[in-house]
């Protein structure tokens, strides 16, 4: 067993001034601890954030929104009335993670921070640029099954898991993070990064940054809903997820659309190129499976994911179908 320490942090400055150089923070632990017990993560510290006071969920009355503390716990979350009326794609998504059990320990920051489920990057008796940089991404030419069709690299094809983070992504989050040189806001999309040749950085936070509270802006006008395709009914990650918001004027013409996809990427992918298809354009299924196939005509798929760019091109279409007057 390896050593650690463990200090648990009462502010957000104290739990900064502790996170030195090979401390991690802990808060529900869903994802960090099974990375410890695997031996993929090895920290000389855990800073416990998870009594810190980011545990509620508060209007804005400046903008209408939301501000989500980081500590709020994923079941809290999904069953808050005013998320389930006002932001409905994100209650959905938050319900698709996980079972009842781990959400009921899961944070809200903690599911934003989570690492990919890459069978190599767990395995540490196999090669991996993400866990053990310049080591080689085995995944590439191996078990690649679920894995990247969109902004992949010749270093990584792993995938970003959370579903929570694909919802954010499409309400144009954005997050509150403290660190050693201070406060600021990264937004979603922006918080996760492609990996390029530095796959072992799964986000653009600095060493020692702590994310406090989420903000999301009003909810925009239209219908709005999250859809997942998996393996199993329960319990699993997705094979392709997508949170979708369309809004038809009286004429039947789209005036807002919103579309990220989940487990396509490194990171929550939001679908910009179908939304620009997609607006100003008459509800139809011709309309959509255009919209559909403009985002598609990005994919770079491997060889053993190919069904993926198949089963978002359904999905987009079926999804927005769904929303459709």
């Amino acid at each position: 067993m390896r050593e650690f320490d463990y200090v648990r942090a009462a502010q957000g400055r104290e739990a900064v001034g502790l996170c030195e150089p090979g401390a991690m923070y802990l808060a529900g632990g869903t994802n960090l601890v099974d990375l410890m017990r695997l031996g993929v993560a090895a920290p000389d510290r855990l800073v416990d954030v998870s009594r810190l006071p980011y545990d509620r969920i508060e209007e804005v009355p400046s903008h209408g929104g939301l501000r989500i503390g980081a500590t709020v716990r994923n079941s809290d979350l999904a069953a808050d009335p005013v998320i389930r009326q006002r932001y409905p794609m994100l209650a959905r998504a938050v319900l698709s993670g996980a079972s009842g059990q781990v959400r009921n320990m899961a944070t809200v920051g903690g599911n934003l921070l989570q690492r990919t489920r890459c069978s190599y990057f767990q395995d540490i008796s196999k090669p991996c640029n993400k866990r053990e940089p310049g080591t080689g991404c085995p995944a590439i030419d191996g078990d690649h099954r679920n894995l990247a069709i969109f902004g992949h690299s010749d270093s990584c094809v792993a995938t970003h898991p959370s579903d929570m983070a694909v919802a954010l992504a499409a309400y144009d989050a954005l997050v509150q993070v403290t660190g050693p040189t201070g406060d600021r806001a990264v937004p979603i999309p922006g918080l996760h990064r492609l990996p390029g040749e530095d796959p072992e950085r799964d986000t653009v936070l600095e060493p020692g940054e702590l994310i406090t509270t989420i903000e999301l802006p009003a909810p925009p006008e239209g219908r709005a809903t999250y859809r997942k395709v998996r393996e199993r009914a329960s319990f699993a990650f997705a094979l392709v997820s997508i949170a979708a918001l369309l809004d038809v004027d009286p004429g039947g013409v789209v005036r807002e659309c919103r579309i990220a996809l989940g487990s396509v990427a490194h990171v929550p992918w939001r679908a910009g190129r179908a939304e620009e298809a997609l607006i100003g354009q008459v509800v139809s299924d011709d309309a959509f499976v255009a919209a559909a196939d403009a985002e598609l005509s990005l994919a770079r798929p491997l060889p053993g994911n190919a069904y993926k760019a198949t089963l978002a091109r359904r999905l987009i279409v079926a999804t927005l179908r769904e929303l459709a007057p």
